[in-house]
Formats: structure tokens, C-alpha cells, sequence
């Protein structure tokens, strides 16, 4: 059970990463097919940075507030609607 916990967490913290990771190797794709100016990618960026401090600084207080299950349950909640923004509705099942 220790082996799992450690994975999770290992896999945790390297997922903090990614979305800067993603956009720097995505944004050349995805720029033109929006249609706005490579610059964008940093203005992406920030509000990824400003989410970030955000919540860190929320996150004592709120877990204070609602507890350490419903912190976790909003988490992913969240998570699963932020990912249906990048849902391809052209794509075919």
C-alpha cells in the first residue's frame, strides 16, 4: 500500500508540471488553428502562474473550511470540467 501511495505522489507532482511543458511543445499547433498571434502563449502563461499562486495561497484556508474530502472531490470535479474544454468534437469514436 506504501509502493501505491508513493506512485500516486510521484505522478501527482509531475503532472504540476506538465501544463507548462504542454503548451510550449502545443502552442506551435495550436496558435494558428486559433487564429491569434504567437505572443498569446505567454499571456496563457501567466494565468496558469496567477491559478497557481491562487491557490496555493487559498488552499490552507479552504481545507481549514471544508475539509480535506470535499477539497478533493471540488479538485477533480474541477479538473473534469476544465478537461471538456479540450474535448475534439470533430473526433469520430
Amino acid at each position: 500500500m506504501v509502493h501505491l501511495l508513493l506512485v500516486f505522489i510521484c505522478i501527482s507532482f509531475i503532472s504540476l508540471g506538465l501544463p507548462y511543458a504542454l503548451l510550449g511543445s502545443a502552442w506551435p499547433t495550436m496558435y494558428g488553428e486559433f487564429g491569434v498571434p504567437v505572443s498569446y502563449a505567454g499571456v496563457i502563461s501567466m494565468i496558469i502562474a496567477l491559478g497557481t499562486i491562487i491557490s496555493s495561497l487559498m488552499s490552507d484556508c479552504l481545507t481549514h473550511k471544508l475539509g480535506t474530502g470535499r477539497i478533493t472531490a471540488i479538485s477533480v470535479a474541477v479538473t473534469a470540467i476544465a478537461l471538456l474544454g479540450f474535448f475534439d468534437r470533430k473526433c469520430e469514436v
